[in-house]
Protein backbone atom coordinates (compact mmCIF):
# COMPACT_ATOMS: atom_id res chain seq x y z
CA UNK A 1 0.00 0.00 0.00
CA UNK A 2 1.27 3.29 -0.78
CA UNK A 3 1.97 6.10 1.76
CA UNK A 4 1.22 8.82 -0.29
CA UNK A 5 -2.69 8.42 0.28
CA UNK A 6 -2.41 8.06 3.56
CA UNK A 7 -0.19 11.28 4.26
CA UNK A 8 -2.69 12.92 1.83
CA UNK A 9 -5.36 12.01 3.86
CA UNK A 10 -3.71 13.21 7.17
CA UNK A 11 -3.21 16.38 6.04
CA UNK A 12 -6.74 16.99 5.02
CA UNK A 13 -8.08 15.84 7.93
CA UNK A 14 -5.80 18.45 9.75
CA UNK A 15 -7.18 20.77 7.88
CA UNK A 16 -10.04 20.39 9.13
CA UNK A 17 -9.41 20.57 12.33
CA UNK A 18 -11.13 24.03 14.07
CA UNK A 19 -8.96 26.30 15.46
CA UNK A 20 -8.86 27.71 18.70
CA UNK A 21 -11.61 30.17 19.46
CA UNK A 22 -9.69 34.18 19.28
CA UNK A 23 -9.85 36.15 22.23
CA UNK A 24 -12.66 39.38 22.07
CA UNK A 25 -11.14 42.01 19.87
CA UNK A 26 -11.05 45.12 22.05
CA UNK A 27 -12.01 47.75 20.28
CA UNK A 28 -10.29 51.33 20.17
CA UNK A 29 -11.71 53.90 22.70
CA UNK A 30 -11.98 56.53 20.13
CA UNK A 31 -14.31 54.53 17.33
CA UNK A 32 -16.37 53.22 21.24
CA UNK A 33 -16.61 56.48 22.19
CA UNK A 34 -17.69 58.44 18.80
CA UNK A 35 -20.15 55.18 18.04
CA UNK A 36 -22.59 55.47 22.08
CA UNK A 37 -22.13 59.28 21.14
CA UNK A 38 -24.08 59.32 18.07
CA UNK A 39 -26.63 56.60 19.90
CA UNK A 40 -29.71 57.78 19.63
CA UNK A 41 -31.70 55.26 20.93
CA UNK A 42 -31.82 52.95 24.66
CA UNK A 43 -34.04 51.59 27.18
CA UNK A 44 -33.08 50.80 30.66
CA UNK A 45 -34.44 50.00 33.74
CA UNK A 46 -32.10 50.52 36.86
CA UNK A 47 -32.14 51.34 40.68
CA UNK A 48 -30.92 54.57 42.16
CA UNK A 49 -29.47 55.27 45.45
CA UNK A 50 -28.93 58.97 46.30
CA UNK A 51 -27.28 61.08 49.17
CA UNK A 52 -27.68 64.35 49.21
CA UNK A 53 -27.05 67.34 52.24
CA UNK A 54 -27.74 64.48 54.72
CA UNK A 55 -30.93 63.30 53.08
CA UNK A 56 -31.72 59.59 51.10
CA UNK A 57 -33.42 57.67 49.21
CA UNK A 58 -34.18 54.90 46.72
CA UNK A 59 -35.86 54.74 43.67
CA UNK A 60 -36.54 53.13 40.52
CA UNK A 61 -36.03 54.43 36.96
CA UNK A 62 -37.31 53.49 33.78
CA UNK A 63 -35.17 55.84 30.59
CA UNK A 64 -36.22 55.98 27.42
CA UNK A 65 -34.00 57.96 24.75
CA UNK A 66 -35.18 58.35 21.02
CA UNK A 67 -33.42 60.86 19.42
CA UNK A 68 -32.72 63.92 21.66
CA UNK A 69 -36.21 62.78 23.45
CA UNK A 70 -34.97 61.69 26.87
CA UNK A 71 -38.13 60.01 28.85
CA UNK A 72 -37.49 59.33 32.45
CA UNK A 73 -39.86 57.42 34.98
CA UNK A 74 -38.51 57.69 38.53
CA UNK A 75 -40.39 55.74 41.27
CA UNK A 76 -40.00 55.38 44.43
CA UNK A 77 -39.72 58.13 47.76
CA UNK A 78 -38.95 61.45 46.02
CA UNK A 79 -41.15 63.00 48.89
CA UNK A 80 -43.90 62.83 46.12
CA UNK A 81 -43.90 59.09 45.49
CA UNK A 82 -42.57 59.28 42.03
CA UNK A 83 -42.23 61.92 38.71
CA UNK A 84 -41.86 61.53 34.76
CA UNK A 85 -39.57 63.99 33.23
CA UNK A 86 -39.34 64.21 30.02
CA UNK A 87 -36.30 66.56 28.62
CA UNK A 88 -36.53 67.24 24.73
CA UNK A 89 -33.96 69.85 22.60
CA UNK A 90 -33.37 71.70 26.21
CA UNK A 91 -37.31 72.04 27.15
CA UNK A 92 -37.94 70.00 30.78
CA UNK A 93 -41.24 69.30 32.23
CA UNK A 94 -41.85 66.81 35.32
CA UNK A 95 -45.06 65.38 35.77
CA UNK A 96 -45.55 64.76 39.74
CA UNK A 97 -47.49 61.71 40.99
CA UNK A 98 -49.60 64.56 42.69
CA UNK A 99 -50.83 65.12 38.70
CA UNK A 100 -48.57 68.50 38.89
CA UNK A 101 -47.13 69.34 35.46
CA UNK A 102 -44.49 71.82 35.51
CA UNK A 103 -42.14 72.99 32.56
CA UNK A 104 -38.70 74.68 32.19
CA UNK A 105 -37.44 76.57 34.94
CA UNK A 106 -40.24 75.32 37.33
CA UNK A 107 -39.59 71.84 36.50
CA UNK A 108 -35.82 72.47 37.10
CA UNK A 109 -36.76 74.19 40.59
CA UNK A 110 -38.80 70.72 41.66
CA UNK A 111 -36.51 68.60 40.58
CA UNK A 112 -33.49 70.30 42.56
CA UNK A 113 -36.04 70.21 45.46
CA UNK A 114 -37.18 66.60 45.61
CA UNK A 115 -33.67 64.69 44.36
CA UNK A 116 -31.43 67.45 46.50
CA UNK A 117 -29.70 68.23 43.62
CA UNK A 118 -29.63 69.43 40.36
CA UNK A 119 -29.57 66.60 38.12
CA UNK A 120 -27.16 67.00 34.57
CA UNK A 121 -29.76 65.69 32.74
CA UNK A 122 -28.51 66.59 29.56
CA UNK A 123 -24.92 65.06 29.98
CA UNK A 124 -26.19 61.73 31.58
CA UNK A 125 -27.63 59.99 28.69
CA UNK A 126 -24.08 59.43 27.60
CA UNK A 127 -22.40 58.80 31.00
CA UNK A 128 -24.93 56.25 31.49
CA UNK A 129 -23.75 55.07 28.07
CA UNK A 130 -20.17 54.67 29.47
CA UNK A 131 -19.19 58.08 27.45
CA UNK A 132 -18.80 61.51 27.88
CA UNK A 133 -20.90 64.49 27.06
CA UNK A 134 -19.88 65.55 23.66
CA UNK A 135 -20.39 69.05 24.16
CA UNK A 136 -17.86 69.58 26.79
CA UNK A 137 -14.26 68.42 27.81
CA UNK A 138 -13.99 65.76 29.74
CA UNK A 139 -10.88 63.87 31.32
CA UNK A 140 -10.95 60.01 31.46
CA UNK A 141 -9.61 57.27 32.46
CA UNK A 142 -9.77 53.76 30.53
CA UNK A 143 -9.85 50.06 32.07
CA UNK A 144 -7.93 47.63 30.02
CA UNK A 145 -10.75 46.88 27.55
CA UNK A 146 -10.88 50.58 26.07
CA UNK A 147 -13.77 51.30 28.55
CA UNK A 148 -14.58 53.95 30.63
CA UNK A 149 -13.12 53.41 34.07
CA UNK A 150 -13.68 56.82 35.73
CA UNK A 151 -14.72 60.42 34.10
CA UNK A 152 -14.68 64.08 35.07
CA UNK A 153 -16.69 66.31 33.52
CA UNK A 154 -18.91 69.81 34.11
CA UNK A 155 -17.46 69.20 38.00
CA UNK A 156 -19.08 65.46 38.65
CA UNK A 157 -16.75 62.51 39.20
CA UNK A 158 -18.67 59.54 37.59
CA UNK A 159 -16.56 55.92 38.25
CA UNK A 160 -17.94 52.90 36.72
CA UNK A 161 -17.86 49.44 38.33
CA UNK A 162 -18.49 47.17 36.24
CA UNK A 163 -19.87 46.49 32.43
CA UNK A 164 -22.66 44.01 30.65
CA UNK A 165 -22.07 42.73 27.52
CA UNK A 166 -25.60 43.54 25.80
CA UNK A 167 -26.18 42.91 21.78
CA UNK A 168 -22.36 42.91 21.36
CA UNK A 169 -21.63 46.26 23.23
CA UNK A 170 -20.32 46.75 26.97
CA UNK A 171 -22.65 49.17 28.35
CA UNK A 172 -22.39 49.76 32.08
CA UNK A 173 -24.08 47.67 34.75
CA UNK A 174 -22.66 50.15 37.94
CA UNK A 175 -21.86 53.29 38.41
CA UNK A 176 -21.31 55.92 40.79
CA UNK A 177 -21.73 59.67 40.46
CA UNK A 178 -20.53 62.28 42.95
CA UNK A 179 -20.38 66.34 43.50
CA UNK A 180 -20.45 68.63 46.25
CA UNK A 181 -21.76 66.97 48.55
CA UNK A 182 -23.90 64.89 46.30
CA UNK A 183 -23.57 60.89 45.57
CA UNK A 184 -25.92 59.13 43.17
CA UNK A 185 -25.22 55.45 43.14
CA UNK A 186 -26.61 53.47 39.58
CA UNK A 187 -27.49 50.21 39.16
CA UNK A 188 -28.50 49.33 35.74
CA UNK A 189 -30.75 45.72 36.17
CA UNK A 190 -31.76 45.99 32.41
CA UNK A 191 -30.74 47.48 29.14
CA UNK A 192 -32.53 47.22 25.67
CA UNK A 193 -30.32 49.02 23.09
Amino acid sequence: MSRRPLFLAILWLAGCATQPPRAPQIQAWAERRAALQQRGQFDLKARVAVAAAQEGFNARLRWQQQGTHSQLALDGPLGIGGAQVDLSDGALSVHTARGQELSDAAARDELAVRLGFAPPLQSLRYWVQGVPDPGMPADEVLDGQQRLASLRQDGWEIDYGGYSQVGGEWLPERMTLRREGVRVRLLIDSWTP
